[in-house]
This record gives C-alpha cells, sequence and structure tokens, in this order.
C-alpha cells in the first residue's frame, strides 16, 4: 500500500523572510509612507485573525483569483489602518496590486532547511507527497520558485475547495486525488488548530509540526484525549 503524506504550506515548508512587517515596510517607504516593521507586523496579524477564512464556497474557479485578490487586499487595508498610516497611500490599490504580485515570486520567502531532506527521503522511499493549505492561488507559483513543485502528486487549497482547515472538507477533498482513506494518511502541519485537530478530526493520523516550541498543554488537554504527537522538525519524522 502506497504511504501518503499531506504537508501544510506556509509555516511548514516555507516562510517569509524576516517578517511580514519588514516586507510591508519595505514596500510603504517606496511610497514615502514611514511606519515601523515592528508596528505592521503587530497590524498585520491582528488584521489576519479578525479576517473570515479564505473559502469561497459555491463560486466558480474562474472569479476565485479575483476573490482572494480582494480578500487580502481588505486584510492589508485594514493593517495600515490599524497601524494609522493608510490615509497617507496616495493610491493604495496600485501599491497593494505591486505587494500582491510580490508575495507570488521566491523573494519573500525561505524554504526551511529541514525541507528538503525530509522531502528527498520520503520521496526515495516512494511516498506520495501532497499540499494541503489555507494559502491562495498564488501556491502553485510559489511552490515552483522555490523548487518545491516537483515533489507533490497535489496541491489543495482552501479557496478552491471552498472550505478552509480546520474544515473537513479540504481533508476529504485532498484524500479523494489521493484515492485513499483517510487511516493511510499522515498530516503534517505548523497549527494546531487547523492542521493537527483538522486532520484528526477528519479521520487522519497527524503530526504537528510545532516549530516555535509552543507550549499549549492546556489547549492539548482539552481537544484531545490522546498523545499528541509533535516534532520541531520535519527531517526528524520518521513516517
Amino acid at each position: 500500500m502506497t504511504k501518503v503524506i499531506f504537508l501544510d504550506a506556509a509555516g511548514t515548508l516555507f516562510d517569509v523572510r524576516g517578517s511580514v512587517g519588514e516586507v510591508y515596510g519595505k514596500f510603504s517607504r517606496s511610497w514615502g509612507i514611514t511606519v515601523s516593521n515592528e508596528e505592521l507586523n503587530t497590524a498585520f496579524f491582528q488584521s489576519f485573525a479578525n479576517s473570515t477564512p479564505m473559502a469561497f464556497p459555491g463560486i466558480e474557479s474562474a472569479k476565485i483569483p479575483q476573490l482572494e485578490f480582494e480578500w487580502w487586499q481588505a486584510v492589508c487595508a485594514n493593517a495600515f489602518q490599524i497601524a494609522g498610516v493608510f490615509n497617507q497611500f496616495s493610491d493604495f490599490p496600485h501599491f497593494f496590486a505591486e505587494l500582491y504580485a510580490h508575495f507570488a515570486t521566491a523573494e519573500p520567502w525561505f524554504v526551511y532547511p529541514d525541507v528538503l531532506p525530509a522531502l528527498n527521503r520520503w520521496q526515495q522511499q516512494g511516498i506520495e507527497l501532497a499540499v494541503v493549505s489555507n494559502f491562495d492561488s498564488r501556491l502553485y507559483a510559489v511552490l515552483k520558485a522555490l523548487n518545491l513543485a516537483e515533489y507533490f502528486t497535489s496541491v489543495t487549497i482552501s479557496t478552491e475547495v471552498g472550505a478552509a482547515k480546520p474544515d473537513s472538507k479540504i481533508f476529504t477533498t485532498a484524500l479523494q486525488k489521493h484515492h485513499c482513506i483517510a487511516a493511510n494518511v499522515v498530516h503534517i502541519g505548523d497549527s494546531f488548530k487547523a492542521d493537527y485537530c483538522g486532520a484528526i478530526n477528519a479521520g487522519l493520523k497527524s503530526i504537528w509540526l510545532n516549530r516555535k516550541q509552543e507550549a499549549l498543554e492546556l489547549v492539548k488537554q482539552r481537544l484531545t484525549e490522546t498523545k499528541v504527537e509533535e516534532f520541531s522538525r520535519l527531517d526528524l519524522i520518521d513516517y
């Protein structure tokens, strides 16, 4: 029986160089707007946390890229409003279009050093690899730009499925692409709620990639009665 591993994308395979605030700050300064990177970073995560899940159920695929763009534009605009500098932009839509395109390239991202050793080992073992992510459709370009695309048999994203992790629908959609049952698949991701608990609730085996060594003992005890399997690096996982 072919083994299958599902992997989250951002925070698991790759992440932003420095911080989101640093990237936002760099672009802001090119527009003559001065605001601290730290303030922007805090504002971004506050805005992101207050946003609805990035999923568009019942929407035809041709309209999804525009809805993704609008979703991120709202998150970004709110971040700059929280930081108190939104009104300083002479043309925020133009600014955001440049920023949005930038995040579809390799430049703002880095691949974690443990990723390629793990992917190569699993691929050599004949394990099918797939991405299951709440990222938007720019993920295809990012994976290709970071030389990761060739490792994955399938990519499943929330905006195309119409459901975001921890919703079980995104996991069952990915399972259908590999013609396998949930019990034969392990999902690995950095979010305890979205990745670990979402996969468990969908019937998959699950591993929490706790890169930041977060202490969530009380949360884990409330959400699961079994011992949580967690690792801090992908290359430590033997499946």
